[in-house]
């Protein structure tokens, strides 16, 4: 028996131990880098040096593939980025209605996403002007309008629209290989249930159909599906999920005129709603957590998909990532340690949830990249900020550091899911852990969580380990931590006074912070019998990865 006790103490008052239990030999399955998984709207940050900067980080957080979705990869226009908005100039029609294909920015981003060895997921999207059947005003100009202009709308000829899928896969085909090409991921448009999609249910599935008729053509192994809906537990998204599964079953295909249409994976997405309370952040993980819930229910009334992946392409705190803290209060939590400790815990709880609906998620993806051009820490929900990178990413550097078997872990001070499914985290937090096991390493990323930011007590910890191998002399602990000190560029820009143009030796101690920090040195633990006991402080928002390794 693998055994961790905590010693906790909440908001200064002293409460009983809570201890969390992880028990090596009682193993779950795989660990599966659920968390590798990003996005973002605007395609055209790929190939800038910011961008290309993350993205290599990125590819770098493990050695599992990491895959990568962005909005706009069809849509018209000459490259220029802008909030919420992006182009490729893909497809244009001459004047006599000839359609003209080109992939020279298409080739550029997704060339940035391969050549650094992350994997591309491919959203086939959104509709070039040529095609669409209201064509203007084309580009939004958002925040001052909204986003749902000509892109938004159905094509004018969908076996243009098949065409235009079909020369995208074979030029992909021809420029990365059959094997690249099929082990990405092929997901048709997004948010087709509001306003991306000026057409009804009916017209979507016609799109999905050419679209998938079209990738299967050219690489009959591809991965495709869709329908990347918004969250089921609320508004239309549970309905139209569940039209668009009874289509893929049993429909007529109105791209071949046979029953049903492929469908390799399942995508929907879910999202917390936060919001202000007495000046407070105070985070929405429930209503994230039923979304998730609520889309396997539907999933679940279709036997024939039971077993087909489930992507969550959008996973997120809430909805709108070039929404600034600065005009929305309630997402001030995206700088600073409550944005991992968060998803720590959401990440967790869908797992559970995927093992409670005997669901396989493989994927939720975190929808934050980077903003170009944009003042240091305004608030966008993004991984880095010119090129500084933010404590979220950290978490993600600590998830890739974890490989082998999930193993089961049992909290005094966890609230458990349906607590947090119901009422979130609010009246006490969250303290509990999630643990993998290989040959030679335990890793365990411990959190003590609370829905509302700037409130609870550090959590003395003491971790009494067994179960170790007696043939063990010494064990490495390796001990890393995201707080309000480690692992955080943002407090160090706060304490160098906020500048708004960092100096050259200003921004080397920014990009230092903003790298995954350790509590302490490494150090060698004495076997005593296969027992070890650790004591360290755990604040509130704060995620410790505790790895010994031997």
């Amino acid at each position: 028996m693998l055994l961790f006790l905590l010693l906790v103490t909440f908001d200064g008052l002293a409460q009983q131990p809570v201890s969390i239990r992880v028990d090596a030999t009682r193993k779950l399955g795989p660990f599966k880098p659920i968390w590798s998984y990003f996005g973002y709207d605007e395609p055209n940050y790929t190939t800038m040096p910011n961008g290309r900067k993350l993205i290599a980080e990125l590819a770098a957080l493990s050695s599992t593939p990491v895959y990568i979705r962005t909005h706009n990869l069809l849509t018209t226009g000459d490259g220029t980025p802008a909030l919420k908005w992006g182009s490729t100039n893909a497809y244009t029609e001459d004047a006599s209605g000839k359609p003209n294909y080109n992939w020279t920015i298409v080739d550029g981003i997704l060339d940035t996403y391969v050549q650094s060895k992350a994997k591309p997921f491919v959203e086939i999207g959104f509709m070039p002007k040529a095609l669409s059947t209201h064509p203007d005003p084309y580009q939004h100009t958002w925040p001052k309008g909204g986003i749902d202009t000509g892109l938004a709308y159905p094509p004018k000829d969908y076996q243009r629209w098949g065409e235009l899928v079909r020369q995208l896969a074979a030029h992909c085909l021809a420029r990365y290989g059959r094997e690249e090409a099929e082990s990405w991921y092929w997901e048709v448009w997004n948010e087709p249930d509001i306003l991306y999609w000026h057409g009804s249910p009916e017209g979507y599935d016609q799109l999905y159909d050419y679209a998938v008729d079209a990738v299967k053509k050219v690489l009959p192994g591809a991965r495709v599906g869709g329908p990347a809906t918004t969250g089921p537990a609320g508004g239309g998204g549970a309905a139209f999920l569940r039209q668009f599964l009874a289509h893929c079953a049993r429909g007529k295909n109105y791209a071949t005129g046979q029953e049903g249409a492929p469908l390799d994976f399942i995508s929907y997405h879910a999202k917390g709603r936060p919001d202000v309370a007495e000046g407070r952040v105070r985070m929405g993980l429930a209503r994230h957590l039923q979304d998730v819930d609520k889309g396997l229910q539907v999933i679940a009334e279709f036997p024939k998909f039971q077993n087909l992946p489930i992507v969550l392409s959008e996973s997120d705190p809430e909805g709108c990532a070039a929404c600034s803290a600065k005009v929305y209060p309630q997402n001030a939590y995206r700088n600073g340690p409550l944005y991992p400790a968060y998803t720590a815990l959401a990440l967790s709880s869908i797992v559970k949830l995927a093992d409670l609906r005997h669901a396989d998620i493989e994927g939720m993806l975190t929808w934050a990249f980077e903003f170009e051009n944009q003042p240091y820490f305004e608030g966008f929900r993004t991984l880095a900020t010119n090129g500084v990178d933010k404590p979220i990413l950290n978490l993600f550097r600590m998830l890739g550091l974890m490989a082998g078997e999930r193993i089961t872990v049992e909290s005094s001070g966890a609230l458990g899911l349906d607590s947090i499914l119901t009422r979130g985290v609010r009246e006490q937090p969250d303290v509990d852990a999630l643990a993998a096991a290989s040959e030679h390493e335990v890793s365990v990323l411990v959190w003590n969580y609370r829905d509302e930011d700037g409130s609870g007590a550090d959590a003395p910890v003491k971790l009494n380990l067994a179960g170790l191998p007696q043939t063990a002399g010494r064990i490495l602990l390796h001990h890393y931590r995201i707080d309000g000190e480690h692992s955080n560029s943002y407090s160090l820009w706060k304490q160098l006074g906020s500048p708004l143009s960092p100096t050259r030796d200003q921004y080397a101690q920014l990009e230092a912070a903003g790298q995954l920090q350790m509590l302490e040195s490494p150090r060698w633990l004495s076997n005593n019998g296969g027992v070890l006991e650790i004591d360290f402080a755990l604040p509130a928002q704060g995620v410790s990865l505790v790895q010994l390794s031997w």
